[in-house]
């Protein structure tokens, strides 16, 4: 069963799965770090040219199925436009209220 977004305990790994599902850029990069990073699959990605990518071309959109550590990490249904839908994990680390990196990849 699928969590309501409003409900994810972290508010800024809240606002991320807002932000990606509403295809709001400008809320999504608010939300991160000046120096924020992100890995694929345990590879370092260039962070704007993977969300650009993987997330707002694609019309990328996350369904939160679990949460763990306090809401930093989740299991999610994630599809887009390109690869379509596969089980992901999530991990975010917050400083200040923002992102500074997150980690994601199939599950």
């Amino acid at each position: 069963m699928t969590i309501q977004t409003a409900k994810l305990s972290d508010p800024a790994v809240r606002a991320f799965v807002t932000a990606v599902n509403a295809h709001d850029r400008a809320a999504f990069e608010n939300l991160l770090t000046s120096d924020a990073t992100m890995s694929d699959d345990g590879s370092d990605r260039d962070l704007a040219d993977w969300v650009d990518r993987e997330i707002f071309s694609s019309n990328g959109h996350m369904d939160v199925d679990r949460e763990s550590n306090n809401g930093r990490d989740l299991i999610a249904g994630y599809r887009n436009d390109t690869w379509g839908e596969m089980r992901t994990r999530w991990h975010f680390e917050v400083e200040g209220g923002k992102i500074s990196r997150f980690e994601t990849g199939q599950a």
